[in-house]
């Protein structure tokens, strides 16, 4: 149980899929806009990741790697990614419309969300178990949620600051990224 928090612990914090992995920056640039929308935006990515990892891990050991099919993971797991976010994507229009229609084009991009695949994929990479692999996808959707959620709440407090205009909108969104990732290499420590 031990190992499984720490694993969980380190995915979020130390190996933090955005801010040191640089995985999934285009909706955490993207959907980082008002802190409601962000935390919408992670809780769809646990989801997705949560439930990408566990059908991954399942295809690829009772599949791919029986049959000697191994080669085909990326295909595979990206088709399974795809399937999973059209799947989330009628529940949220379904049940939570307003947040369906606050991630917006954000929503399909979780399909191409580089942090669902890279999860997936170093989850067998590391020769993680199953336990070890749901602590590692949690820790590190945990992790998106953590640093998103963070970079919006930043946003929303400089939009009422003397910002000079060659550092308004993109390049402040840059500029507090990079701080938060330098400041994330303090948990570097933890473990």
């Amino acid at each position: 149980m031990v190992q499984l928090l720490l694993i969980a612990v380190a995915a979020a914090l130390i190996n933090n899929v955005v801010l040191s992995q640089f995985l999934g920056l285009c909706p955490f640039l993207g959907v980082s806009k008002k802190t409601d929308t962000a935390a919408g935006m992670g809780a769809a990515v646990i989801f997705v990741i949560m439930i990408a990892s566990a059908v991954t891990y399942g295809i690829y050991y009772g599949v791919l790697a029986a049959f000697h099919l191994e080669y085909l993971q990326t295909i595979v797991f990206i088709l399974v990614i795809a399937a999973l976010v059209q799947l989330v994507e009628m529940i949220l229009k379904k049940f939570i419309k307003p947040l369906y229609e606050a991630l917006g084009v954000y929503l399909p991009l979780i399909t191409t969300n580089c942090a669902v695949l890279g999860v997936a994929i170093s989850n067998i990479d590391d020769g993680y178990g199953f336990w070890e692999s749901m602590a590692c996808s949690l820790g590190t959707s945990v992790g998106f949620l953590i640093a998103i959620v963070i970079l919006a709440g930043i946003r929303e407090k400089s939009e009422h600051n003397q910002i000079p205009k060659a550092f308004r909108g993109t390049p402040m969104v840059l500029v507090a990224s990079g701080l938060m990732a330098i400041a994330f290499t303090g948990f570097t420590g933890l473990i």
